[in-house]
């Protein structure tokens, strides 16, 4: 028995699940075992997956919360289709979660709450520990967490509920033995939220950890215990990012370097919050937050800042964009720069806030009354946000035009390593202001771009009238037919015309072929991994990602019609499909998900397959 724990087995990439009830801190060690996996040099991704509900009732199915971690030395672009590890605190995670593990894989099941009533919350007629057929299937370590926990900590004078807390530390030195993690990052971490103020939560926090990570060197229980190869990283500083950070990172910057305040105008909800919770923080480059009443309002205060010479953006997810479409339309009469940031989650109405999907593709592009064309474009993983942001900025700047910009709940929460831009790597997207207003015509257009002028108000020589009625180019309110169609022609054409500085689609593969397969947002990791699989097994496949969605890349038409077959992976009911069909009578075939969690690399190698 000895000589098997000393073994170390060479792993290139692991996945890893913590889950447990939504009280039993799973986000918390997921969070940090990602951290010093991060810190190792480790490529990782990770997959945040919490229930809906604030508190749902203890034990029960739909209180599940649960984090999952792909980290090692190779690629990583996915949370992993299934889990090597799964580790569960209560029979309810346990129910939930098996289907996540690999056959073979490692369960470590905390057997402390095994309990009758637990057994019935989480619908067992029986324990199903006691099934010979649970470790035939897998590789089953079974740890009395609860007990162990108290016991470790029976010397400390805290109360007992308050030491139970502690169980998900345990769980996690465990988990930081088998995959010969580190303890110090935890610990510097414990004790920088806890010393200060609760020494003794501190106290109890470290010791579970540290009696955790003994019971995994326990000779006398026959836990695994791996190695992961360290990953050659590019010189440079790094940090774990997610979505929702990096999005807010890229507005700042994006703010900086075109030398306007950021003024940002949000409601909080789900899952977009965090981004006015990060910019908030952030005043001392002038930033400035308003949570508004409702997200109406958080609209009209993105575009009167813009309107003032602010970059003005407003963050929402789908539910909050239906509510500003009016304003939205405001912004595209009066030709204002305006960031709108929609964080994407499962609907429609409150459907499931929590979990993601890519169904606002539609309400982005056409979601408005009238003839009201808007830039949209999509960031792809969690760093890419921060791109994506300085992006979306520079068009809006540029064009002087409202873009959406689309993540969703996978990105927003997920996270991975960020190698950190130095200042000079960023693009200047400063738009040379106006320095005189004699004979200032409001919509008076650049030749190549369109972008009308704009001014700051309450300056002497800059007054004009702006509002929502229909103008004439030189600022006055027109009720004319024909004008109005002029107007719409070239507020229509100066979105178009933006696809003529974009860069062209680029191919992964061949460029002509047997099948195109073509995604955008959140599919491109496990797109990727998919289409490289198949072509590693020799099939003719091609892969394309857009990130302009409006307007699309100028070769995509006829990129299309060099391929057999065209399939579009999506996380709707077949979105970007209707798009591409309508614009270029392609016969676009939809590979759709919308479960609220992300495609499995197996699934979409499936569906191309059927193409093949």
């Amino acid at each position: 028995m000895a000589e098997t724990k000393l073994k170390l087995e060479e792993k290139d990439s692991v996945v890893v699940r913590f889950a447990g009830d939504s009280g039993d801190g799973m986000q918390t060690v997921g969070e940090l075992f990602s951290d010093t996996s991060a810190l190792l040099g480790d490529a990782i991704l990770t997959f945040p997956d919490f229930p809906s509900e604030i508190r749902a009732p203890l034990g029960s199915l739909p209180g599940v919360s649960g984090f999952q971690v792909h980290f090692g030395s190779k690629k990583v672009m996915t949370p992993g289709d299934k889990a090597d590890a799964l580790v569960v605190m209560n029979p309810a995670a346990l129910k939930v979660n098996l289907r996540e593990l690999e056959p073979k894989g490692l369960l470590i099941i905390n057997t402390g709450t095994f309990t009758p009533g637990n057994l019935k919350k989480a619908h067992y007629e029986s324990n199903p520990l006691d099934d010979p057929a649970l470790e035939d299937e897998f590789r089953v370590i079974k740890v009395d967490i609860n007990a162990l926990t108290a016991a470790a900590l029976a010397d400390l004078p805290l109360k007992t509920a308050l030491k139970s807390r502690s169980r998900n530390f345990f769980a996690l030195g465990i988990t930081y033995w088998v995959y010969s993690r580190p303890l110090d990052v935890t610990e510097d971490w414990i004790e920088s939220k806890w010393r200060e103020k609760l020494p003794l939560v501190a106290d109890a926090n470290l010791l579970a950890l540290k009696t955790g990570y003994i019971v995994g060197e326990n000779k006398d229980i026959d836990i695994p215990h791996y190695t992961v190869q360290r990953r050659a990283l590019e010189d440079g500083t790094y940090r774990k990012i997610t979505g929702n950070e990096a999005t807010a990172l890229g507005l700042i910057a994006a703010s900086e370097n075109s030398w306007r305040d950021l003024v940002l105008g949000s409601y909080p909800i789900t899952p977009a919050t965090p981004i006015l919770e990060t910019l908030a923080k952030h005043r001392n480059f002038n930033v400035k937050t308003v949570q508004a009443e409702d997200e109406i309002a958080a609209i009209g205060v993105a575009i009167g800042a813009s309107f003032a010479g602010a970059l003005g953006v407003t963050t929402t997810s789908g539910p909050g964009l239906c509510l500003k479409s009016e304003a939205l339309g405001l912004a595209v009469i009066t030709e204002l720069p305006l960031v709108v940031v929609n964080v994407q989650r499962a609907g429609p109405s409150t459907g499931l806030p929590t979990k993601t999907e890519q169904a606002d593709l539609l309400q982005a592009l056409y979601g408005r009354n009238g003839e009201s064309p808007v830039a949209v474009v999509a960031a792809d993983s969690p760093a890419d946000c921060f791109d994506t942001a300085i992006e979306a900025s520079r068009i809006a700047l540029k064009y002087r035009m409202p873009v959406v910009m689309l993540t969703d709940t996978y990105l927003a929460n997920g996270s991975e390593p960020w190698k950190i831009p130095t200042v000079t790597e960023l693009p200047d997207i400063s738009v040379v202001p106006i320095k005189h207003g004699a004979e200032y015509v409001p919509y008076h257009r650049n030749p190549k771009t369109l972008a009308r002028r704009l001014a700051l108000p309450g300056r002497p020589g800059f007054e004009h009238r702006i509002g929502g009625l229909e103008k004439t180019e030189e600022g006055a309110v027109s009720y004319d037919g024909e004008n109005h169609e002029k107007m719409c022609r070239l507020r229509a054409e100066k979105v178009a015309k933006m696809a003529d500085s974009l860069p062209p689609a680029e191919v992964l593969g061949e460029k002509s072929g047997k099948v195109l397969v073509i995604g955008w947002g959140s599919t491109r990791g496990s797109i990727t991994m998919a289409v490289e699989q198949l072509q590693a097994e020799g099939h003719a496949v091609s892969y394309t990602h857009l990130r302009y969605l409006n307007p699309l890349p100028k070769n995509i038409g006829e990129l299309m019609k060099q391929y057999d077959h065209v399939v579009a992976p999506e996380m709707n009911l077949g979105q970007l499909s209707l798009v591409l069909r309508a614009k270029y009578l392609v016969d676009v075939k939809s590979i759709s998900k919308v479960q609220g969690r992300a495609f499995l690399i197996s699934e979409l190698v499936e569906g191309i397959k059927k193409y093949l």
